[in-house]
């Protein structure tokens, strides 16, 4: 599983309220979440009406599929026109060697398990 992370810092000419500034920010976040399908909410600034903190996430299996899509949602927010960008962050981490409690990592080594009776699960998780 590869997951990656962005956090763009903007900056709002128009905005000379908190009021003004969350519209703008609610016009990102959701036209940013129709066009793109990612989680994506406000993280920061939040008592500052002409800045802003902006935080998404995609997850995916290709981390080159990853790099482009958060390369184009930064490129979205910007032709945008709504804020400025000021400086935007952005990490990729693989979790695909992590497992947990033992239990096997593989799709098909838990479907072979379940298959001979090997759920894995503990008394708690039926």
């Amino acid at each position: 599983m590869i997951v990656g992370v962005g956090i763009i810092h903007i900056w709002i000419h128009e905005s000379n309220s908190l009021k003004a500034k969350r519209g703008v920010l609610k016009s990102i976040i959701r036209r940013t979440q129709n066009r793109f399908n990612v989680s994506i909410a406000e993280i920061g600034e939040n008592d500052h009406w002409k800045m802003g903190k902006i935080g998404f996430t995609v997850v995916g299996n290709d981390r080159r599929y990853i790099n482009g899509k958060i390369d184009k949602i930064l490129q979205f927010v910007q032709d945008m026109h709504l804020a400025d960008v000021l400086k935007t962050k952005v990490e990729i981490t693989n979790y695909s060697d992590i497992v947990e409690d033992g239990r096997p990592e593989r799709f098909e080594d838990l479907f072979n398990d379940i298959q001979k009776g090997r759920s894995g699960r503990g008394p708690d998780q039926g």
